[in-house]
Order: C-alpha cells, then sequence, then structure tokens
C-alpha cells in the first residue's frame, strides 16, 4: 500500500504544483492518473518512486519492489549501440540478481525474445515499450508504475500494450498506476482513475470519470 497523507509540493520557491492531495493505492489496484498537462501528474509519480520529497505531508510505501517504465528513452537512438539483451542485462546486475535465466523469461512473457540482439534504439515505439516492461518485471515488483505508455506508439502497438498491462494487474497480481493521456484506455482497463485540478486529487470510477468529464462519443468508444 502507498498512503499520501496531506501532500503540498513546490518547486523551489515557485507555487504550490500539489495541495493538500491525499491518494492511497492498495493492492491490486490498477489506477490511471488523469488531468491537464502541468496539473503534476509526473510530479505526482515523482513523489511516489521516492524521486522527490514533499513539501509537507506523509508519505507511506509498504510495497515490496516498485518498478518505473518512462515514456520512450529518446536517448537509446541508433547511435547508442546496446542491444535489448544488455538493456536487460544491465538492469539485472544493478538488482545484484545472479540468475541470468530471468531476463529470457521475462523477454519471453512480454513476446519479444526474438528482439533480443536489436539494437534498442532501432525498435518500433511498441516494441521498445515492451522491452522496458521485460526490463521492470526483471526484479519481480509488485508495483507497476508507467509514464504516459502510449506516447509515440501507433493505435495498432497500442491494442498490444494495454492487454498486456491489464494482463499483469490481473493475472499476475501487480499493481498499476500510470500517468494518462489515453482516455480511451485509461477508462477501459483502470479499476480507478485519479483526477488532479487546481492542485488537488481526487478518485473516482471509470464510469463517474466519463459522467463528469468525457465527451458522449469517448466514454461509448470506451464502452466497446
Amino acid at each position: 500500500m502507498i498512503s499520501l497523507q496531506h501532500i503540498y509540493f513546490a518547486y523551489e520557491r515557485g507555487p504550490y504544483l500539489l495541495k493538500d492531495l491525499d491518494m492511497v493505492i492498495e493492492n491490486g489496484d490498477y489506477i490511471s492518473v488523469v488531468g491537464e498537462n502541468g496539473s503534476g501528474k509526473s510530479t505526482l509519480i515523482k513523489l511516489i518512486l521516492g524521486l522527490l520529497s514533499p513539501s509537507s505531508g506523509k508519505a507511506v510505501n509498504t510495497f515490496h519492489h516498485c518498478a518505473y517504465v518512462p515514456q520512450r528513452f529518446e536517448t537509446l537512438n541508433s547511435q547508442f549501440p546496446i542491444t535489448v539483451y544488455e538493456v536487460l542485462n544491465c538492469y539485472r546486475k544493478v538488482l545484484h540478481i545472479k540468475d541470468k535465466k530471468l531476463i529470457w523469461e521475462c523477454l519471453e512473457q512480454m513476446k519479444v525474445a526474438d528482439l533480443k540482439d536489436r539494437l534498442i534504439g532501432n525498435l518500433s515505439g511498441g516494441q521498445c515499450q515492451k522491452v522496458m516492461i521485460a526490463r521492470a518485471l526483471i526484479g519481480n515488483p509488485d508495483l507497476l508504475i508507467f509514464d504516459e505508455p502510449s506516447t509515440g506508439i501507433d493505435v495498432k502497438s497500442q491494442m498490444e500494450l494495454y492487454p498486456f498491462i491489464r494482463q499483469l494487474n490481473q493475472k499476475k497480481n501487480i499493481t498499476v498506476v500510470t500517468v494518462e493521456h489515453n482516455l480511451k484506455f485509461a477508462i477501459h482497463n483502470s479499476t480507478k482513475m485519479f483526477h488532479i485540478v487546481g492542485g488537488h486529487g481526487h478518485f473516482c470510477s471509470p464510469a463517474d470519470y466519463i459522467r463528469e468529464y468525457v465527451s458522449d462519443t469517448i466514454g461509448r468508444e470506451a464502452d466497446v
């Protein structure tokens, strides 16, 4: 469980970006964090990960291992010669895991084992995201956090990617928190939505979110 209580956060001497924010993430949740650009979604994720400390308030994290899947690594281009296998192997070493078989198991789980010798900078957006998820799974996380997983990915790849994430949540019992701008997939996959507006955040069900914030067209598409 993660519990954020009365969180205030500001960068340097700027105004508060998050104000008196409360949030509880329970084991098994699939939470999509939504809100306008600049509302503090990514900042909230950094607070959950412990990369930032709140200006005031209390944050408690009882998850055993949290893994983070960022937006596609733009720095991993064709000029950076590292293969898919090497990316996962480096992460295995960082975690001090001895069993190299975990690399193959995670690649196979994401159905990208055939990409092991490819340069990661040469992969498509969808392939890269699957590899990054495989990398995150090496540590056997009980909490998996995504920052806008569909960024830079075509619709076909999105249709493949989100079922993988949902399966990890439902069949592997991995708690998922994802910053989302893709409302259609967020509404379809989430157990809860966490909406940030004006520095404050509140939970609502996907159905309530449709009624309160989403147009009829998007709502109908999300129900398909």
